[in-house]
C-alpha cells in the first residue's frame, strides 16, 4: 500500500503521483495509546514504516520508556519535551539516534512534529512491546 494520510478519503484516491496539500485544521487528534497525548498522522507509509505526525501532549503527561528502531526527529512548534538527557524548547529541534532509549514528558504541555523512518517500540507502560501506530 503506498504512503497515505489517514483521514484524508479525497487525498488518498488521487493518482500515484500527484501531490497532496493537507489540510492539518480537518484532521482529526487522536489517542495515542498514552494518557495525555493525542497524535494526528499527517503522513503514513505501511511498507516502509515512514511516519510524520503531530502530537499535543497535556502538561504532565508522559511517555514511557521506548526506543527509537531508526532516527527520530522532533521540532517543537509550541511547550517543551524532556528527558534524562535534556529539553528541546519552542521553535527548536532535536533528533535521537536509531537504538536511544528514553522516557519524554511535557510538565507544561508541548505540541510536536515528529518524522519516523520506523516507529517507536515502547518498553514499558500499557503498550509495551507494540511499536506506534
Amino acid at each position: 500500500m503506498p504512503a497515505i494520510t489517514p483521514f484524508a478519503d479525497e487525498l488518498n484516491a488521487l493518482p500515484p503521483l500527484a501531490s497532496r496539500y493537507v489540510d492539518v485544521d480537518a484532521l482529526p487528534w487522536r489517542p495515542s495509546g498514552y494518557e495525555g497525548i493525542d497524535i494526528k498522522v499527517l503522513l503514513k507509509d505501511e511498507e516502509s514504516g515512514l511516519l510524520t505526525a503531530l502530537f499535543r501532549w497535556q502538561p504532565g503527561s508522559v511517555l514511557p520508556l521506548h526506543e527509537h528502531v531508526r532516527i527520530e526527529q522532533t521540532w517543537v512548534l509550541e511547550g517543551s519535551i524532556v528527558d534524562e538527557e535534556g529539553e528541546t524548547t519552542v521553535g527548536n529541534f532535536s533528533w535521537r539516534p536509531q537504538g536511544n532509549q528514553h522516557r519524554a514528558s511535557a510538565p507544561n504541555g508541548a505540541l510536536v512534529l515528529c518524522f519516523f523512518l520506523t516507529p517507536n517500540k515502547f518498553l514499558e507502560g500499557p503498550n509495551a512491546g507494540a511499536t506506534l501506530e
